[in-house]
């Protein structure tokens, strides 16, 4: 009989969820909007120092809404980042738009700020410049957004900031998700908190957000019938959900402290076989950026590891019924989007070759995290 699963990543929930599901059964708020939508926005702007919030569905279309009220129209183009989960760029898709693919830089792994600039020229040379440009905060880790944004604002290119891996995460203490001129949030299961599906839109500017949220209840005109003159998407958060994303809130800066700890318990594990002549690397941060931690990822590479790879250890791990998971599969290296435009430099593609997420939830018990080092000494005497 197999042991029990240790997932990557699974919902840590707690009492105080239940306390606000409950009343938002007592009180009869079952259907989207409600209290505990408006509550779950507040929190959100106050934990991301961004004047408003919008709750949806999903983080997905979250980024959807976002390009949509940027005007993105078929034929357009947008800037997005290779490495990164497929939500990132089926949106463009959606809208008809073209997605272009930036590769990343190696400090942060997220959108390398050179390919940037130089993939704008190019476009401004041809008359066709980006309708956004799309970094993200990849595992949790700041991307170099003053280069980015300083970049984006050269070109009179609009940066939509997916954070949905990164609420928590901040650079010089100013939240992940305030720095675009949208920010993109995810509570999907594996996130670092969860309304079991949902995600939020975040803007400075309020008549945005309250376009947001009009487009996101099916564009219903202000009349006493069912009157539309825009076409609408169902993509507000139910209350329930919301009132589970406000118990989830609450104890953030918990989850994300476990999380550090998960990584930093890894580190100094793998620094016992690093001594011994391994050369297991992990995604640093850069001086002022403060990671949530979502996932622990080390990259091994075979040529520094006495043949180790990445792929012998997730194998020996699902033999043991523990989940770990390679990196992002570039985008341009999807066959959806086989034909689409990049600026390539190799590092997605060596991260994507080398990289591993390991277990990496905030419920994580001594017991877990037992199996999960056995398991390793287990490969690594294989190889010394």
């Amino acid at each position: 009989m197999k042991n029990k699963k240790i997932w990557l990543s699974s919902p840590h929930i707690g009492q105080n969820e239940l306390q606000y599901v409950n009343d938002a059964f007592s009180t009869n708020w079952i259907a989207p909007l409600g209290p505990h939508v408006n509550a779950f926005e507040q929190g959100l702007q106050v934990e991301t120092q961004t004047k408003h919030a919008a709750a949806l569905s999903s983080g997905t279309s979250a980024l959807h809404l976002a390009l949509i009220l940027l005007g993105l129209k078929s034929g357009d183009t947008v800037f997005c980042q290779s490495i990164t989960f497929s939500a990132s760029a089926n949106p463009i898709a959606y809208q008809g738009a073209i997605p272009v693919f930036i590769d990343s830089e190696i400090d942060t792994w997220n959108i390398d700020p050179t390919l940037l600039k130089s993939a704008l020229e190019e476009a401004k040379q041809n008359g066709k410049l980006p309708k956004a440009i799309i970094p993200v905060h990849l595992y949790g880790m700041p991307a170099k957004m003053d280069e980015i944004l300083s970049i984006a604002n050269e070109y009179g290119v609009p940066v939509i900031e997916d954070a949905a891996e990164a609420l928590g995460s901040s650079i010089n203490d100013k939240p992940c998700g305030s720095f675009g001129d949208f920010g993109v949030l995810s509570f999907n299961g594996n996130k670092i908190i969860t309304t079991s599906g949902g995600g939020a839109l975040l803007s400075d500017n309020a008549e945005i957000i309250e376009k947001a949220r009009f487009l996101a209840t099916q564009a219903r005109d202000s009349a006493p019938h069912y009157q539309h003159s825009h076409i609408g998407y169902n993509f507000r958060m139910s209350n329930v959900l919301a009132g589970i994303g406000r118990g989830q809130l609450e104890v953030l800066n918990c989850r994300v402290g476990a999380r550090r700890n998960n990584y930093e318990r890894y580190k100094q594990y793998f620094s016992k076989h690093n001594s011994d002549g391994f050369d297991i690397k992990f995604q640093e941060e850069p001086e002022g950026y403060y990671s949530n931690r979502w996932l622990t990822c080390i990259l091994v590479d075979p040529t520094t590891n006495k043949g180790l790879t990445r792929e012998v250890i997730r194998l020996a791990m699902d033999e043991e019924n523990i989940e770990s998971r390679p990196l992002w599969k570039p985008m341009h290296q999807q066959p959806v989007f086989a034909n689409s435009k990049c600026y390539l430099n190799g590092v997605s593609d060596k991260l994507f070759e080398n990289g591993l997420c390991l277990p990496s939830g905030s419920n994580l018990t001594e017991e877990e995290f037992e199996r999960i080092f056995n398991c390793l000494d287990t490969i690594f005497s294989k190889y010394n």
